[in-house]
């Protein structure tokens, strides 16, 4: 099954006037097929019953969950795999506790980080990032869209661009050859349903052009 191009991550602080499983079903119902829980500040004993809530709400949607940087949530909570930081354990080692038909996703800030994933065995990463962003103004400057090009061209592995990313700007980075991960763009709407319906048919909008 290939991965598909739009990434949410979660925020449940963005997303709490509305909640963080009403806005994430919002996001499934509308054609979301891949998530990613990161919650960062939670013990693991709220964050895994947080995974299994979101895991069972993916499911109804033949959605898949991945966990942030904790293979033992992703097993506990029966998830579809996890999302290795830049300063985690390599995905061979993930690999090793997961097993085989687990998605591994790694973060990375650089083409050379970008490669030595996919040299590890990422399934996917995540490069930004892309454009400033809030949420990543501890991972230096943005990397632009000329990085990014360089990232989807050099790599076999799917490249999610990730930073700053919203309507405005996202033909541009599927323009690159890249996918699309954002976090507040669907997490801090107010109709969260309806931007993902926006995003995934700019994706797709933009996917078209390219072919021609």
């Amino acid at each position: 099954m290939g991965l598909p191009g739009l990434y949410p991550i979660t925020d449940r602080k963005a997303a709490y006037a509305k909640g963080l499983l009403p806005t994430l079903e919002a996001a499934f119902k509308a054609g979301v097929r891949l998530a990613q829980l990161r919650e960062k500040d939670l013990c693991a004993k709220e964050l895994l019953s947080l995974a299994i809530e979101l895991k069972d709400l993916a499911r109804l949607y033949g959605a898949r969950l991945l966990i942030n940087d904790r293979v033992d949530i992703a097993l506990l909570a029966g998830a579809d795999g996890v999302h290795l930081t830049s300063r985690s354990y390599s995905p061979k080692e993930a690999r090793s506790l997961l097993g085989a038909g687990k998605l591994i996703g790694v973060s990375t800030h650089s083409v050379e980080e970008a490669l030595k994933a996919q040299e590890d065995g990422a399934d996917f990463v995540t490069f930004g990032p892309v454009f400033p962003t809030a949420s990543k103004a501890g991972m230096g400057e943005p990397l632009g869209l000329d990085r990014l090009r360089e990232a989807a061209d050099k790599l076999s592995i799917p490249v999610y661009g990730l930073g700053g990313i919203d309507e405005s700007n996202i033909t541009e980075v599927v323009g690159q050859g890249a996918s699309v991960a954002l976090i507040a763009a669907i997490m801090a709407s107010n109709n969260p349903g309806s931007a993902a319906q926006k995003l995934l048919a700019a994706i797709e909008s933009s996917k078209q052009i390219t072919r021609r």
